[in-house]
């Protein structure tokens, strides 16, 4: 993995495939690893974004349209990705970024839990993220309470390290009302999108329900007994969805 302070990438970038991966609220490009490295054994290169008010990076605008044209850099010269991953705060980033996809190549977009229709459950999500930023958990703390693997919890406390209150006020005071549910109304013709929930019972954010049910190219599986961070507990869900091409023996 090759990492700045504005992303990491794994793989080579003669790879024959391309995945993009934008991370959510407080995390960071590196807690992509897992999901990263599997990738890379199946052929693709990988570009990992940091967002705006992440891993140090300074924003004052954090608007769900600004943060997405911050990484319009990742599309010039109509470049293109036959993947892109969003989790979280990342899932309507990525649904303001199709405009950006060339039409020319088709396109595999997986989100995951993106909070979609927030708006009356605004001020305990932004509570609660201030609390992460203001008494960061360890590593050890992390694993015990949730069960990640310790490479996932060290990742997730150094994506938490470099965030601060600053970009999560903005992030939710910068985006009300909080409803994005309207950003799938126009999923470009070459472009398939799968949302990946997580169970209500495990504090899913995205419920079925805030997903329209009469749009093509569009899926939604909802993942029992899985917490928010899906890419840490079920990375396998995420290779599942992208429905490989295997190459013929």
């Amino acid at each position: 993995m090759y990492a700045s302070n504005s992303a990491s990438q794994w793989g080579s970038p003669t790879a024959p495939r391309k995945a993009l991966l934008i991370h959510g609220l407080t995390a960071c490009s590196s807690t992509w690893e897992g999901v990263a490295q599997l990738l890379v054994a199946e052929g693709f290169f990988v570009v990992a974004p940091n967002l705006l008010g992440h891993a140090w990076r300074r924003g004052t605008d954090f608007c769900m349209s600004t943060l997405a044209e911050d990484l319009r850099a990742y599309f010039i010269n109509d470049t293109s990705y036959d993947v892109v991953v969003g989790h979280s705060l990342g899932g309507p980033v990525t649904l303001s970024l199709l405009q950006f996809l060339p039409k020319t190549k088709e396109a595999t977009v997986i989100l995951l839990d993106p909070p979609l229709e927030i708006e009356e459950t605004t001020e305990i999500y932004k509570s609660w993220f201030l609390n992460e930023v203001a008494n960061a958990k360890t590593t050890e703390e992390l694993a015990d309470a949730l069960g990640w693997s310790r490479r996932d919890c060290v990742l997730h406390a150094l994506g938490v390290s470099m965030c601060d209150r600053t970009t999560v006020e903005g992030v939710f005071s910068h985006n009300r009302p909080w409803s994005f549910s309207y950003l799938f109304k126009n999923i470009p013709p070459h472009v398939k999108i799968t949302v990946l929930a997580s169970d209500p019972v495990a504090g899913a954010v995205c419920l079925p329900e805030h997903v329209p049910c009469d749009v093509e190219r569009l899926n939604v599986r909802v993942l029992p007994g899985i917490g928010h961070c899906i890419h840490y507990e079920r990375p396998d869900a995420i290779m599942d969805a992208i429905q490989l091409r295997r190459a013929k023996i």
